[in-house]
């Protein structure tokens, strides 16, 4: 049976509150906190650095997810470790060397991931499964929130889904297969359907005044998903 994570982005919160804001989705169910780390190089939008990270550890009882769209990589992943994120996620063009980026991540005692845009190819993939503990589809280009989930994005969740069986059945332990992007109570069902398993939700959490009754929602739509 595969268990959902509902992740809501804090790139969609009030960053006049930011504490309070990771206080109260977590008391309304999320079960993890999504940080959108961008450098204005990698992507053209310019986010919150390891500080944030810092600042929100004792608000968040739920483990937080560092999602790195940065080039270079090795720096900021090392210093956002120390700052309390519990997984790393980065690009793989954003490494001159993914291997070692994934080492030094997990020598660091986080969770380590790989993030893959629509156009990013899987043969990525192909020789560091060992090293990973979560795989991140992009289902919208990144940079910015509240765009509009590609629906080509499903095809490359279920080639992933497949991937990670595969391996996690000749090879045992565990990857997660998040989904970032466009993700909505409207649509969730149809992703998990595809083979994810944690999902990220920034604005269609975030931009609502009630987000229990969102993330509840959520979960009322995974609950019909057959896996």
């Amino acid at each position: 049976m595969r268990t959902f994570r509902i992740a809501p982005s804090i790139l969609s919160a009030d960053f006049a509150r930011l504490g309070q804001e990771v206080s109260d989705v977590i008391a309304a169910g999320a079960d993890i906190i999504h940080f959108d780390v961008m450098d204005n190089h990698y992507v053209p939008n310019l986010t919150m650095g390891p500080m944030f990270c810092e600042a929100i550890r004792p608000h968040s009882s739920a483990p937080i997810d560092v999602h790195l769209m940065v080039k270079p990589v090795d720096a900021l992943a090392a210093a956002f470790a120390k700052a309390g994120a519990d997984i790393i996620t980065f690009h793989p063009e954003g490494s001159e060397h993914i291997d070692r980026t994934l080492g030094l991540i997990k020598d660091a005692g986080c969770k380590a991931g790989l993030v893959f845009n629509p156009a990013t190819p899987l043969s990525y993939l192909d020789h560091v499964m060992d090293k990973l503990d979560m795989i991140l589809i992009m289902s919208v280009n990144p940079g910015f929130g509240g765009q509009s989930f590609i629906p080509h994005a499903l095809e490359k969740i279920r080639q992933v889904r497949l991937r990670i069986d595969e391996y996690t059945a000749k090879h045992g332990g565990e990857i997660w297969l998040e989904v970032d992007g466009g993700v909505k109570v409207d649509n969730i069902a149809q992703v998990a359907a595809a083979g994810a398993d944690t999902f990220v939700a920034g604005s269609a959490i975030y931009g609502q005044k009630d987000y229990k009754a969102v993330i509840d929602a959520m979960r009322a739509e995974l609950a019909r998903v057959q896996v």
